[in-house]
């Protein structure tokens, strides 16, 4: 982590907040809320306009929307075009994961349910849909998860583009080397005991899968069923889920430098979906998942029962965020200890780091 103002945007269920801290401090102020009784579900923030952010809104009444939100005045949201039609042609049930461009004059991506892949340039100028992923051979296989059908956790490498990889719940992980143009099912070696075949080719639960920026061909994945990493563009996956206390959980952030460093809140089971033992702890590897340590230091250890969403854990050069399914959000330089932000927020569904270069470091 370097000496960098910290900035997060927090994505709840009633709007989108800022968190505001100075370098090598875990004080955050509180700004907003943009949105205001908007449920959010993800944010990014714009390369070329860093005061700025692309906010994604779903509304049980007005249905899901782009907003392009500004730093520098809560009241400022502007409506953007929404993604084209799905295969089936209808518009998109819920708007999941925003992802924004990794290089200068890149694309902008979005993931929607039911599965769907968008891309633009311009988000002011519409988006378009890349069908061929729906359109892949195993699409029978996807199934919808808890929270339906969603695509998630759209990942561009840095070093080549075109590389694209998405998570599909239920459905897999898949990766593109052309843009999008053809897909594939990338799962060898993720167990999934709740399918009929454990080693499926697709059909998977990913919660949360993640590139990292310095050797894009590193990945991590938390899965319904355990913890992975790869070092071959997805091609194999080893199970790090090791002593962690246990194999089920959402939140999953990198290190922006080193990638043998990562962070996962492991959950109870798929049924309570509470932290384990009623004990918030944000499990640390420093060793690419050889091995995990509890890092606790200002986490409610008792009477804890909350859990932390798969967009609600990120990792910037300034330090960590952290954000609850009841609205607590705390901040960490290190990743060792932690200070509770002063604010009792809304449901936390993402928080993202606001600092585009601590997010693509190198």
């Amino acid at each position: 982590m370097t000496d960098v103002p910290a900035r997060a945007w927090v994505a709840t269920r009633k709007g989108l907040f800022l968190l505001a801290g100075e370098p090598g401090s875990a004080e955050r102020i509180v700004r907003g809320p943009w949105l205001a009784g908007y449920e959010v579900y993800h944010a990014a923030v714009d390369p070329g306009r860093p005061a700025s952010a692309l906010a994604l809104v779903n509304h049980p009444v007005w249905g899901a929307h782009v907003f392009r939100v500004d730093a520098s005045d809560p009241a400022e949201a502007v409506l953007l075009p929404g993604p084209d039609p799905t295969g089936d042609g209808t518009a998109p049930e819920m708007l999941w994961h925003v992802a924004a461009p990794v290089l200068t004059g890149g694309a902008w991506h979005l993931g929607a349910a039911p599965a769907a892949l968008f891309r633009t340039h311009d988000p002011a100028g519409g988006w378009t849909r890349i069908a061929a992923l729906e359109r892949h051979p195993t699409r029978s296989a996807w199934h919808p998860a808890k929270g339906g059908l969603a695509l998630h956790s759209i990942q561009v490498d840095p070093a080549a583009p075109d590389r694209l990889y998405v998570a599909v719940s239920a459905g897999g992980c898949y990766r593109s080397d052309d843009g999008g143009a053809r897909w594939a099912p990338i799962n060898h070696g993720v167990r999934a005991a709740y399918l009929a075949d454990p080693a499926a080719e697709a059909g998977h639960n990913p919660h949360a899968l993640r590139l990292h920026p310095v050797r894009p061909e590193r990945l991590y994945r938390q899965d319904h069923s355990g913890v992975y990493r790869s070092d071959d563009h997805g091609e194999r996956w080893t199970e790090i889920t090791g002593d962690l206390p246990s194999d089920f959980g959402y939140a999953l952030a990198l290190d922006p430098v080193n990638p043998d460093r990562a962070w996962v809140v492991p959950e109870r089971d798929s049924h309570m979906r509470c932290v384990c033992d009623a004990r918030l702890r944000v499990f640390e590897t420093r060793d690419a998942g050889a091995t995990w340590t509890p890092r606790t230091g200002g986490l409610p250890q008792s009477n804890a029962y909350v859990s932390v969403l798969r967009d609600a854990l990120c990792a910037g050069r300034a330090g960590l965020h952290l954000g609850t399914s009841t609205g607590q959000v705390f901040a960490s330089v290190d990743g060792s200890t932690w200070r509770p932000v002063p604010a009792l927020l809304p449901p936390v569904l993402a928080v993202v780091d606001a600092d585009p270069a601590g997010e693509r470091a190198g």
